[in-house]
């Protein structure tokens, strides 16, 4: 952490050089070392243990629901850290996303542009291209994060799946993602138009990797723990809730609050500051609100705000308290 408050100081001369900026956060280090933070620091409540396991054992998908920013995301995060799933998946949901979407995308557009360019080649060259029409038009296929998870492969699965914000798809979405989770395989429709003369072809996975698929059809050998997160913005049909397991994660309290700013940052444990910010992060979370990761962020500049003036330190409360919605 820097030894002094203002990085950026107008009142002072321009660096000469420039800024070394201290280290961020754990939790804002890219990559990995975020993954990582975020994994291990998670503390998921009992009740959200139990609805993890038991979504585990029957293979269903888990709708978390909860305030943003108490750490929705995060809990598939910490569950594949402690299974060793691999890296999780992750398909961010807004008003336009399609089943399609997560399950794979043709390029079209790009294809096209290679036939032609292919023809171009052919006639200057006085000959015939022969690569087969399959593994032409698999290179012009990938698959989405949904599809990733389901194609994995015997070793690999399962695979941790996020769904984040479910609750802004359209109305369509949740129903059609679980119809194509009951079926055990999905079509890539475009390989199935030539599939009785070639029997498989190659496409590649949303991390870049090779998959052959055999006639058209991925079929999965295992289905991926998913995790499904809604803000709580909408009310979904029975028959999406009736096949998936739902918990709601509560706003924490006092004690899990510290829990948590404990977890993220070991060496401010049983700072003098820490109960008189907790107190008044949960004053402010009573009056609007708050996420958690708002208070993390307090706590990171916590030793930083007692070189302030009081006026100062509140100034920076107020920065770093701001209300996320009604």
């Amino acid at each position: 952490m820097a030894t002094t408050w203002k990085i950026y100081d107008p009142s002072a001369p321009p660096m000469t050089e420039k800024a070394r900026l201290p280290e961020p956060p754990p939790w804002r280090r890219p990559g990995e070392a975020r993954r990582e933070a975020i994994a291990s620091t998670f503390r998921a409540p009992d009740p959200v243990v139990q609805a993890v396991n038991v979504a585990l054992h029957l293979r269903r998908p888990l709708l978390i629901t909860g305030n943003p920013g108490t750490g929705k995301s995060s809990l598939v995060h910490a569950v594949a850290r402690h299974l060793r799933l691999g890296d999780v998946l992750s398909w961010n949901i807004n008003s336009r996303s399609t089943l399609a979407d997560g399950l794979y995308r043709y390029d079209a557009l790009a294809r096209l542009q290679h036939i032609q360019q292919q023809q171009a080649r052919r006639q200057d060259a006085g000959a015939e291209g022969t690569r087969g029409e399959a593994d032409e038009l698999g290179s012009f296929i990938s698959l989405g994060p949904l599809g990733t998870a389901l194609a994995a492969t015997a070793a690999e699965a399962p695979r941790a799946l996020l769904i984040d914000e479910i609750d802004k798809s359209d109305v369509d979405l949740p129903n059609d993602l679980l119809a194509a989770l009951d079926l055990g395989e999905f079509p890539i429709v475009e390989l199935q138009r030539i599939a009785d003369d070639h029997a498989s072809a190659k496409v590649r996975t949303c991390e870049g990797r090779s998959l052959i698929v055999d006639r058209g059809v991925v079929r999965f050998r295992e289905y991926p723990f998913i995790v499904m997160t809604s803000n709580g913005e909408r009310d979904f049909p029975a028959a999406f809730l009736r096949r998936c397991v739902q918990c709601t994660l509560q706003d924490p309290e006092k004690d899990q609050l510290r829990d948590i700013l404990d977890a993220h940052l070991p060496a401010l444990a049983g700072d003098e500051d820490m109960t008189a910010l907790i107190a008044e992060f949960m004053k402010r979370r009573g009056q609007s609100a708050l996420a958690n990761d708002q208070l993390l962020n307090a706590h990171y500049l916590a030793s930083l705000r007692r070189g302030l003036s009081p006026k100062e330190s509140q100034e920076v409360l107020d920065v770093l308290f701001q209300s996320l919605g009604a």
